[in-house]
């Protein structure tokens, strides 16, 4: 495979994530803390830049659709336009997932973020959700311990002519609409209805760092579709096939950071295999570096340990858990609550939900026990 067009897909993924890691660690861009803040004191402000977040790589993922520069198809990676409604794994996933990112302290991408400005219990956390992630997809556990009764549950959509589970396919399918057009309208009416939302609060017009890190992860996510589902991403698929040796996971994607971590981990046992480099790696060492380089500028480097026994088991536990959480919910709280929720999936939607719910759970049992 021509070095070109791989690495300059790698390397473009890593400029970006790199840019978004600095930016994240700049403005506290954080999906657990903005949860932590709406819960216990009534602030919107975090949760706002989330939605922004959604809003900008939705609807710039929808222009870039209704102008025919990029088609997603049904089996990007995840699949989240997929027929296949596996709602049980949305919900018990997400779930869990948002519990784990309430005992450690932030989702997988804060967590990265956390490491590059001298979090020590971080690296725990990533270790564990890299380990979990790794069980999950290169072995048969999963398969085994969780689809073999979770498998039958899920809805083919196909059988009710619904090409897939986005909302704007379902809305299609149901009414018999051009799928074009009901996708540009959806989109247009979602979009909307979160910008709306946002910016009807003065206090988040106000925030500049608010506005900033929803506008930076969206674009993020956007230019990852761009990046894989564009004319470059053509020409990359299309010399992977090619290849003497296929590199890993060359498919239409944008950032997501459970599987992502494991990969990682794997790469980092071979480092000379270049072959194993993907995407979603490139996107988590762009993430750390960037985060790094922000702390180092900003003199915020700070070392930090666990102040107790019991915090670190909180944090291991809540590595584990996002790990197979996250695997089981195909996401985490980018790669669904961004990237999956900019395609309008419907399980994607359920996922972010379910992660709300764990996380909010979390805490208000947590509050319970601190004030025994």
């Amino acid at each position: 495979m021509e070095f070109d067009i791989h690495f300059k897909v790698l390397l473009s993924v890593f400029a970006v994530a790199l840019v978004m890691g600095a930016l994240i660690a700049k403005t506290n861009f954080c999906t657990m803390g903005a949860v932590s803040d709406w819960v216990n004191m009534g602030d919107t402000g975090r949760i706002r830049s989330w939605l922004f977040a959604i809003a900008v790589a939705a609807g710039g993922l929808a222009l870039l659709e209704f102008a025919a520069l990029i088609a997603l198809p049904g089996n990007t990676m995840p699949p989240y336009r997929t027929a296949q409604f596996a709602w049980l794994r949305y919900l018990l996933g997400g779930f869990l997932f948002g519990i784990g990112m309430t005992l450690a302290s932030g989702c997988p991408t804060k967590s990265l973020v956390r490491i590059g400005g001298g979090n020590l219990k971080s690296v725990f956390v990533v270790a564990m959700i890299g380990a979990v992630g790794y069980l999950m997809f290169a072995t048969e556990f999963f398969n085994i311990a969780v689809m073999s009764w979770m498998g039958p549950t899920a809805i083919d959509l196909a059988r009710y002519e619904i090409s897939g589970q986005n909302i704007d396919a379902i809305v299609s399918g149901l009414a018999g609409t051009d799928p074009k057009l009901t996708r540009a309208v959806i989109g247009a009416v979602v979009v909307g209805a979160l910008l709306w939302f946002v910016f009807r609060s003065a206090d988040f017009r106000g925030s500049f760092d608010n506005i900033l890190g929803g506008a930076v992860v969206g674009l993020a996510v956007l230019a990852g579709w761009f990046i894989t589902g564009g004319p470059a991403g053509e020409d990359w698929r299309a010399a992977a096939a090619f290849a003497a040796e296929r590199p890993s996971r060359v498919e239409v994607q944008s950032f997501t950071f459970i599987t992502p971590i494991g990969d990682a981990g794997r790469y980092l046992f071979e480092p000379a295999r270049f072959s194993l480099l993907n995407f979603g790696i490139m996107g988590v060492f762009g993430v750390l570096l960037g985060s790094f380089l922000y702390s180092v500028l900003s003199r915020g480097l700070r070392l930090e340990w666990f102040v107790s026994y019991r915090d670190f088991v909180n944090h291991v536990a809540g590595g584990v858990l996002m790990g197979f959480g996250g695997f089981l919910a195909m996401g985490c709280t980018i790669g669904q609550g961004v990237t999956g929720a900019s395609t309008l999936a419907l399980g994607s939607f359920i996922a972010v939900a379910a992660m709300i719910a764990g996380a909010a759970l979390t805490m208000k049992v947590q509050y319970r026990l601190l004030d025994a």
